[in-house]
């Protein structure tokens, strides 16, 4: 009888301690305050998976308005990275600073273990996303992009209708539309708009800060295949505002039987984050992140669909990113977060720049 009671109290409590394991938070830090995406983090609602354990920030007046907003502890609070460390092993980091900076986080979380995702993205130049991704593949990291966009319960539909169901066909073209008035216009942060607006901190203007969407969403349409040649031009029509970048892209990508063109400003009416896929048979539009409007084979109009938001660990990228370093989920090649996807994005964008600037179509050589 001893035994037998002995046996079962060891089962509860290993189901006891199994349960605490799945339910026990994931240890976030996060690097950088001045990416307005990070208002993302701070006020989530607290979904019982994941801790904010460490917020660094050189900007001491911009740590304390944040978080005083937020009601976070000023204990929180490091100077620098490596003041942090001392303290507290994250089990992840997520990067707000400049897209610069990237690289300088991922050295210091990588030789660590520590998992890093950043903020769209995933670094100024082909030279930073290789050691990037060198750094993550050495130490066994995890190192993902976040977009709004991933997120998009639209976006996820017409993926599933080009190639789960094949609905329109093989694809033919693909626009995506990604932009606002202008960071200054709609009010971001100063010290946002501090490195937005500058060529090294920011790798560019609306070019990499809209145009990293259409990349992203492109080459996972795609399926990780690189574009044959990448055509763009940029354009300065504010320049008392953003006199040291472009603040208009447009960008065309040529795959042997299909083309994107990628739209991104920093000068329209509205802001606007769409997508329009055309097949040889029909299209989907993507109108943002819930509406989808089509046309398939034997309609005679357009229909509108209105979507249910993405389930939970699907609905952010901080649920999302927990689920992946406790092994809970995994990514395919290419998905939108994934490192092969953001690796291709950023050099597409190098080769926008390139174009731009030599005024010819730059080709990509094959890998």
């Amino acid at each position: 009888m001893n035994r037998c009671l002995a046996i079962l109290l060891i089962g509860i409590l290993t189901l006891t301690t199994t349960f605490a394991q799945q339910r026990q938070k994931v240890k976030l830090a996060v690097v950088g305050l001045t990416h307005s995406h990070v208002h993302w983090i701070l006020g989530r609602q607290d979904k019982g998976d994941v801790e904010i354990v460490g917020i660094v920030e050189p900007n001491r007046d911009l740590a304390t308005r944040l978080m005083n907003r937020y009601k976070l502890p000023q204990s929180l609070h490091f100077s620098s990275m490596e003041e942090m460390f001392k303290v507290v092993t994250p089990d992840g980091v997520t990067a707000f600073g400049s897209i610069y900076e990237h690289l300088e986080v991922v050295q210091a979380c990588a030789p660590r273990g520590v998992h890093v995702m950043v903020e769209k993205p995933l670094a100024v130049s082909t030279a930073h996303a290789a050691e990037m991704a060198r750094l993550a593949k050495q130490h066994g990291i995890h190192l993902i992009t976040n977009y709004e966009t991933t997120w998009y319960a639209s976006n996820l539909e017409v993926y599933r209708q080009v190639h789960e169901e094949k609905a329109i066909g093989e694809l033919r073209r693909m626009i995506i539309n990604d932009g606002h008035e202008g960071p200054k216009e709609i009010g971001v942060n100063p010290e946002f708009l501090d490195w937005l607006a500058d060529p090294v901190q920011n790798g560019g203007g609306a070019v990499i800060d809209f145009g990293c969407y259409g990349a992203n969403l492109l080459t996972w349409l795609m399926q990780g295949e690189r574009p044959i040649s990448v055509t763009a031009e940029l354009k300065q029509i504010k320049t008392d505002i953003y006199p040291k970048v472009d603040d208009d892209a447009t960008i065309l990508l040529q795959y042997p039987h299909t083309k994107g063109v990628i739209q991104a400003s920093w000068n329209w009416p509205f802001s606007r984050k769409d997508m329009e896929v055309y097949g040889e048979t029909g299209y989907l539009i993507a109108r943002d992140g819930t509406r989808l409007s089509s046309r398939l084979p034997g309609e005679r109009q357009e229909s509108d669909t209105k979507l249910a938001p993405r389930s939970y660990p699907y609905d952010d990228p901080f649920s999302f990113f927990a689920g992946l370093i406790r092994g809970k989920l995994s990514m395919q090649p290419y998905d939108l977060s994934s490192l092969e996807n953001n690796l291709i994005v950023v050099e597409i964008l190098e080769a926008a720049i390139q174009s731009d600037r030599e005024g010819k179509r730059v080709m990509l050589i094959p890998k």
